[in-house]
């Protein structure tokens, strides 16, 4: 037992000794066979390093070199002879550039290379032989190493610039190197993740210019560069970010226009795909993805939503401020509609928190809105609203967010509408735009007949010490809160209306941005509120204190007919016949046909001016809190009551600026009776010579009624004058400025109208 025990061990002694010499010879023989290989590979390229690995090669002449050449040839062999034949310049002659400084090559220059083994003649086999050409046909690195590159880089633009001649052209060398060439995945490499957007870009930049296609190579590597997929590489240096060659391939480069190429219209989407696999997925199941699989090319895909190189975070502002734009390539006429909303208004200028394209219909999930799918199919659109509207009922998803107001047949009220307040706007500037022409006509005319007749009467009206209260100070108060108001509505109201202008972005940023507009429009709202809540009770006050007046003194008590003598009579801006009378004698005035009429109290133009406050209050006032408050609103009104508030605040709007800061600026402060201003709303006096001058009939009534002392004033408007003349010129100023930036826009729409 034991015997066989030492046997054994002994057998197994001898065949692992056995086992051990083989793989010590083996690897003796394989040193040595390694040690030919090297031997012969160090020997073919020291001959030609003793020409190539001198540096002084680079600054020799073409003479020069064939003489160094030369000492390596052997003088007995004919094949090694220069060639004398006459023309022929194949071979160094001496008819070559005047120096070569990339002949240079170091003794090791291929020490950390990955063709460290390969000998100088791997690639430059017609180097093999002296003499050789002065320019060699170095093989395609491809042609028996890299054979699936060698088999994709024909048929790429790259090649097909080096068939061409293009000297700028792009080979192996200008892409991974020349002799110290390492791995692509060394960071070292041309060609590393790291590395290789800052290849090509050098390459585009330098050596291409723009193209009438849209290629523009500093406009890309720049968008690329400060895109999510450039930051990510060139910033923080994440390697699985896209690089160029991830999305445009290696070697067969191909335009865009190519079907063969990656980001082709029919290709990019599934090149994306290799990244963003579960949106892939998500992207084909939509209609979007459908119609790009049936290869229709009107279906959007990833780069026309996301753009090509200027890839933005989609939760980033700028992605949103942008959507518009990309969405409306393909819906054109939707977006024209969806920015005459709120929420189009106020993305297009920079607030991102409302509802985008994609917060309604979805972004690479959509389907049609009949789809049951849809966000905005049955029920669904009631939580998609209320995303945003938390409080929303069924009736706010009646809200139509591409209305056309002026398609009839599909939006008959909003339609009727827009043709009702467009009547009124135009009705309105028609008639006092031509009232206030024939006014200037006229004055214009009176001060040329007789120029010192016409200074004379305004510098008496302007210097009589006698006066006469008008307004008292709570009327002149509210004055303040109206034009206050009124200059903080339009200015932070216009630039959402006209938001296609640069204007309007400008007076936005400098605001603070919609948000902060909103929150000074809203302060408005309140403030114009007060003033009104204000007067209405001031006038029932008055009309408590004064309520004798409004009984009959025939009959000692309050009748129908007293009152309405008293609310219609001279005193009370309200409107009466003698209005009618008063417009047309001014009318005969105008074209030199009667004398220039006497007014009472109140013009026929001041009464239209205090009623269109009741008017504007009422049609401005409840359309804004139906669009501040929509979910309350909504709750027993259907949501297009949202659509029909809009149009009648915007032109409401409009038709309250247009007709302040050119027709009431004109009536009361710019003709030329008047101009530079009529302080009598701010000092609350007017003279008798003007009263005399212009509304005697308001003298004579008050005269007769013995009540002309009751209403003298004292001369406490001077301490008052430096103060509130600078403030009424910059209301002016600012009026006039708004004036003007609206009829800018307005004009700039209808001259870019087909």
């Amino acid at each position: 037992m034991a015997l066989n025990t030492i046997q054994t061990g002994l057998l197994g002694a001898r065949v692992v000794g056995w086992l051990a010499a083989l793989v010590v010879a083996m690897a003796a023989g394989g040193s040595s066979a390694q040690g030919v290989d090297t031997a012969e590979r160090d020997a073919a390229n020291r001959r030609c390093l003793r020409c190539h690995g001198q540096e002084k090669i680079g600054t020799l002449g073409p003479g020069e070199r064939r003489s160094m050449v030369g000492t390596l040839l052997d003088p007995n062999d004919p094949s090694q002879a220069f060639p004398e034949k006459p023309g022929d310049t194949t071979l160094l002659k001496g008819d070559e550039p005047a120096t070569r400084p990339g002949l240079f090559v170091a003794h090791d220059a291929l020490a950390g290379s990955v063709h460290r083994e390969n000998k100088c003649v791997d690639c430059h086999e017609d180097a093999a032989k002296l003499p050789h050409e002065p320019k060699l046909n170095t093989k395609t690195c491809a042609t028996s190493c890299h054979t699936k590159a060698a088999e994709a880089f024909p048929s790429g633009a790259h090649y097909e610039a080096l068939k061409r001649g293009d000297s700028l052209a792009p080979t192996c060398a200008s892409c991974h190197g020349g002799h110290q060439i390492v791995a692509v995945s060394d960071t070292k490499s041309p060609q590393h993740r790291l590395n290789s957007i800052f290849l090509c870009a050098e390459c585009h930049e330098k050596h291409l210019k723009d193209t009438p296609s849209g290629y523009a190579p500093r406009k890309h590597i720049e968008a690329y560069l400060h895109s999510a997929h450039g930051k990510a590489i060139a910033q923080s240096g994440l390697v699985a970010a896209p690089t160029c060659a991830d999305c445009h391939s290696a070697h067969a480069v191909h335009p865009v226009s190519d079907p063969r190429s990656p980001v082709n219209h029919a290709n990019v989407y599934e090149t994306c795909g290799r990244c963003h696999v579960g949106i892939l997925n998500i992207y084909k199941q939509s209609y979007h993805g459908q119609l790009a699989a049936e290869g229709k090319k009107e279906a959007p895909v990833c780069t026309d939503c996301h753009t090509a190189h200027e890839i933005i975070q989609p939760d980033q502002v700028a992605f949103k401020l942008a959507s518009g734009d990309r969405c409306g390539k393909c819906h054109q006429d939707r977006i024209e509609h969806y920015r005459e909303t709120f929420h189009g208004k106020a993305l297009e200028l920079g607030l991102p928190k409302v509802a985008a394209c994609y917060d309604c219909h979805g972004h690479h999930d959509i389907v049609p809105i009949k789809d049951p799918k849809s966000r905005l199919f049955g029920d669904a659109k009631l939580k998609t609203c209320q995303q945003c509207h938390p409080t929303a009922t069924a009736k706010f998803t009646d809200y139509i967010a591409h209305a056309d107001h002026t398609n009839r047949e599909l939006y008959p009220t909003l339609y009727w509408t827009f043709i009702f307040m467009t009547m009124i706007v135009v009705g309105t500037f028609l008639f006092f735009g031509a009232h206030t022409i024939l006014w200037l006509a006229r004055s214009a005319y009176i001060y040329v007949r007789d120029r010192q007749a016409f200074k004379k009467i305004k510098a008496a009206c302007a210097k009589d010490p006698e006066h006469f209260v008008r307004f008292k100070p709570f009327d002149r108060f509210l004055h303040v809160l109206v034009m206050t108001s009124f200059l903080l509505l339009v200015a932070t109201g216009m630039p959402l209306k006209f938001y296609y202008t640069a204007w309007a972005h400008a007076v936005m940023d400098w605001i603070g941005g919609v948000e902060a507009a909103a929150q000074l429009h809203r302060l408005g709202a309140i403030i114009t509120f007060a003033y009104f809540t204000l007067h209405i009770g001031s006038l029932f006050r008055r009309g408590w204190v004064n309520r004798a007046q409004f009984k009959d003194p025939a009959k000692g008590k309050v009748t129908i007919r007293q009152v309405m003598g008293v609310v219609f009579g001279p005193d009370l801006p309200y409107p009466h016949v003698q209005d009618v009378k008063d417009w047309w004698a001014h009318q005969k005035w105008f074209f030199g046909k009667g004398p220039q009429p006497q007014f009472d109290k109140w013009t026929y133009w001041e009464k239209f001016d205090y009623l269109a406050v009741f008017w504007g209050v009422a049609m401005i006032g409840v359309s804004g809190l139906v669009m501040w408050f929509p979910e309350t609103f909504t709750r027993f009104l259907p949501g297009w009551v949202i659509n029909v508030a809009l149009i009648i605040h915007s032109d409401e709007a409009l038709l309250a600026a247009g007709f302040i800061f050119a027709f009431h600026f004109f009536n009361v402060h710019f003709r030329p009776e008047k101009f530079p201003i009529d302080s009598v709303i701010f000092s609350g006096r007017i003279s008798k010579t003007e009263m005399l001058h212009e509304r005697k009939r308001w003298y004579d009534r008050l005269v007769a009624a013995g009540r002309l002392d009751s209403i003298r004033s004292s001369d406490e408007w001077t301490q008052w004058r430096k103060v509130i003349h600078p403030l009424g010129f910059i209301a002016f100023g600012l009026g006039l400025i708004l004036l003007v930036l609206i009829v800018y826009a307005m004009s700039s729409r209808l001259l870019a109208a087909p």
